[in-house]
Parts: structure tokens; C-alpha cells; sequence
């Protein structure tokens, strides 16, 4: 299975959010700051004893009265069920144990996914008795914690990496293609499998729900298999915006963690948007190949520049995935989805492309015959040698005489080089640097 996935719940100031920037921040997060991608974190990747997770914040409720907190906790808590691995159930030792607690155990209690019990607060040892009043629970044994003293936190993340399955993140080897559609909600992500789905050359069977309770759809496309995740999934009852968005890229997230390429699926009618970028920046930073559908573009009255227009303002918004195709389609009429089946496939082979050491060195050797490296202060960049070391995505390490040297933007002009040798097209490229001494000789 792929990286498993664990959810924050609990009610609101019981510290959700403090626990989920202590532990982002204490451990390494491998998720990189991506222009376009707001700063509203909702998921970060965390790395605990050699296993590697995504935590979820399902934050957000705000307090009103008491009826709407119960109904959001219970939505939030079907949000956590429905997509996580493990759930964290944050409870707070200085309000004590309260009526809302109780209900969204009862929910948590049967869903039969592990929940660890955290009591929040207990920074002081006059705390210490009121935590046997979670028992009450039936959830185990309460973890008593402090998120803002970081006390606990080692013991927790303890028991949430012994909470995972025992292949949990180990890398999933696809031996059927996964797609992943994810976008906005109304955008036409179900409408698009329901077309390809109603072409006769289809053969279609359905996978049973999956670990996150999502249906998979397995489609045959001119003789080539694929797996079709569609995260249309629930239809949220709160038609509250900003909980709307929540919910929709916590969907993202949990679906683009098991693809292999992400189809980014915009409503032509509507433009561009920033909660497009939001949802864009996931599959960027977690390294996936990427397809930008620009759907409804039936709808949209044209002329010889529309085009054109329109692939500025996408390229504007999401400027920080330069590489990922855009196509525009349609998936009232059918209009691209054979040429969408191309590129996916077209994508599927960068992601997994792979450079001969000797031929990237020519290139680089090319290059900084080109453009000079940078220097500073009298000294110059020297750049050894480059190689690769991974793919899903493509990742090179560059072997230099000063890690300080190396600006962005000459590893930005290198990533140019590579692309216009090798294509690369759909799939983000990682870089690493590192330093080593001047050989002699």
C-alpha cells in the first residue's frame, strides 16, 4: 500500500492544530513550500522510525452552539474514517471529558479503523488524575500529551506508526496504471469517468471498495488497462465554503497519494483558481505526473484567441508546475479524451524515465560551457557530475564544491537543459545537492 494516511479530530481548541505543527515540525517534512499553494497547510508529510505517513488536520469547525459543533465533529469524523488509516482523537484535560466526545467515540468505535487516544494539555503534573477520566471512552488507554510542550509526542508517534498495516509505505507497484481525478467539486470529475466509461470499446469492472472506501474504476482503453480514482466521492451536506474546500482537498490528498498521475480537472466557465492551485500544488509536491483538464470547454464561446488566452491565465495561476500538459475537453462530448488517454500514457513513461549517467554529462557539461556557473566572492560553482538516483518522479544529485553556490536559478537553467534533451513532459523533476571536497589530481 501506499503512504498511510492519519487524521486529526477532536473538538475545536483542544490543540489540534499546536499538535499538528509540532509534529510536522519536529520531524523532517519532506513537503517543499510551493508558490501557488496557500499557506493554510492542511496535510503534511512526517517521518517517524524509517516510516513515512501523511497527517491530516481536519480542523476548522468553529464554535457556535452546541448543536452545530456536534454535527461538524461528526462530519469531520466521517471525513477521518473515510480516508484515513489511523485516526487521532485529540481530547482536551482541562475542559475534562464532555458530551460530544462521547458520541464522535461512538462513531470512531465503529468504524474498526485504530484510534489512539490523545488527552491534550497535560503539561503539569495536577493534571495527571483527570486523565483516567477518558477511560470513560472505552477507546484504551488514554495518551496523556502537551502539543505546546511537545511532552508525549515521541510515545504518540510510537503508537501511530505501530497502528499501521504491516506493508504500510512500502511503495506501491502498479502493475495497472492509477489515475487520479481531482479538482474543485462540480467540475465534472465523475462526468468524465461516466463518459468513458459509456464508449463501447470500454470493458469496465469494478474494484471493491479500497482501504479509503472509495470505488476505483478499472477501464480497458484500446486494449491497455487503467485505474480510474475519482475523488467526486462524498457530497458534503455543509455547503459552508471554506469547509467545502477543506473537505475537498483532504479528498485530494488521500487520492494522490496512491496515483500515478493526476488529472487536475478546472471548469473552463469558471477560470482559474486559487483553490485550483491549492489543489494543483499536492500532486506537485508530492512528486506525481500531471495533466491539467481545462473541462466544459464546449460551453465556452471562442474565437481565434481564446485559446491562447486561456493557457496564459492557466500557466499564470499555476506557475509553478511549468512541466504539466494542459489539455482542453470536454466531458459532456467527448471532446480530447482520446488524446487525454495519450498523454496519460506519454506521462506514465517520463514519470518513470531514466538517464545514463554518461549522456546527463554531456548535457551538463554542455550547459555550463553555455552559461557559466555562478560565483561569489571570487570563488566559482564547480559541478563534478550529476546522476540519477530515482524516478516516480525523475531525481538527479548534483555533486558540487559548494552547496552555497548553487542558486536557484542555475538549477533551474540546468532543469531546462535536461527537459529540452530528454522531454520530461508531465513530471516534476527533483534536484539534490551535495557537497563533496575537490578531487586532486
Amino acid at each position: 500500500m501506499s503512504k498511510p494516511i492519519v487524521a486529526i479530530v477532536g473538538r475545536p481548541n483542544v490543540g489540534k492544530s499546536t499538535l499538528f505543527n509540532a509534529l510536522a515540525g519536529r520531524r523532517i517534512s519532506i513537503v517543499q513550500e510551493t508558490p501557488g499553494v496557500t499557506r493554510d497547510r492542511i496535510y503534511v508529510d512526517v517521518e517517524w522510525l524509517d516510516k513515512r505517513f501523511t497527517m491530516i488536520d481536519t480542523g476548522g469547525i468553529e464554535p457556535e452552539s452546541g448543536d452545530i459543533i456536534l454535527s461538524q465533529m461528526r462530519e469531520q469524523a466521517q471525513i477521518a474514517i473515510d480516508t484515513a488509516d489511523v485516526i487521532l482523537f485529540l481530547t482536551d484535560v482541562r475542559q475534562g471529558l464532555v458530551d460530544a466526545d462521547s458520541k464522535v467515540a461512538d462513531m470512531l468505535r465503529r468504524s474498526k479503523k485504530p484510534v489512539i487516544l490523545a488527552v491534550n494539555k497535560v503539561d503539569n503534573q495536577k493534571f495527571d488524575m483527570d486523565v483516567y477520566e477518558f477511560y470513560n471512552l472505552g477507546m484504551g488507554d488514554p495518551l496523556p500529551i502537551s502539543a505546546s510542550g511537545k511532552l508525549g509526542l515521541g510515545e504518540l508517534l510510537d503508537r501511530i506508526v505501530e497502528s499501521f498495516p504491516e506493508d504500510a509505505g512500502e511503495e506501491e507497484d502498479h502493475e495497472i496504471p492509477h489515475i487520479a481525478i481531482i479538482g474543485k467539486p462540480n467540475v465534472g470529475k465523475s462526468s468524465i469517468i461516466n463518459k468513458i466509461l459509456g464508449q463501447e470499446r470500454v470493458i469496465v469492472s469494478d474494484i471493491a471498495g479500497t482501504t479509503r472506501d472509495a470505488v476505483d474504476t478499472r477501464v480497458n482503453w484500446n486494449g491497455q488497462d487503467y485505474v480510474f480514482i475519482d475523488t467526486a466521492g462524498l457530497r458534503r451536506k455543509n455547503k459552508v465554503k471554506e469547509e467545502l474546500e477543506r473537505y475537498s482537498v483532504i479528498r485530494a490528498v488521500t487520492a494522490v497519494e496512491r496515483a500515478d498521475v493526476v488529472l487536475v480537472m478546472i471548469d473552463a466557465n469558471e477560470g482559474v483558481t486559487e483553490q485550483d492551485a491549492k489543489i494543483a500544488g499536492i500532486a506537485h509536491e508530492k512528486g506525481k505526473g500531471v495533466i491539467i483538464l481545462v473541462n466544459k470547454w464546449d460551453l465556452v464561446e471562442k474565437d481565434d484567441k481564446t485559446i491562447y488566452r486561456y493557457t496564459d491565465k492557466v500557466r499564470g495561476v499555476l506557475s509553478f508546475m511549468p512541466y504539466a500538459k494542459l489539455l482542453f475537453v470536454s466531458a459532456k462530448t467527448g471532446q480530447r479524451i482520446p488524446r487525454m488517454f495519450e498523454t496519460i500514457d506519454a506521462v506514465i513513461q517520463n514519470h518513470a524515465l531514466r538517464v545514463q549517467t554518461g549522456v546527463l554529462n554531456e548535457i551538463l557539461t554542455e550547459a555550463m560551457a553555455l552559461h557559466q556557473p555562478p560565483s561569489d566572492k571570487g570563488k566559482r560553482l564547480k559541478i563534478f557530475y550529476m546522476t540519477q538516483v530515482s524516478v516516480k518522479p525523475p531525481t538527479f544529485v548534483f555533486f558540487v564544491n559548494s552547496k552555497k553556490l548553487m542558486h536557484f536559478s542555475y538549477t533551474r537553467y540546468l532543469e531546462n537543459r535536461i527537459r529540452d534533451a530528454f522531454g520530461f513532459e508531465g513530471t516534476p523533476l527533483r534536484f539534490i545537492v551535495r557537497e563533496r571536497k575537490e578531487m586532486k589530481g
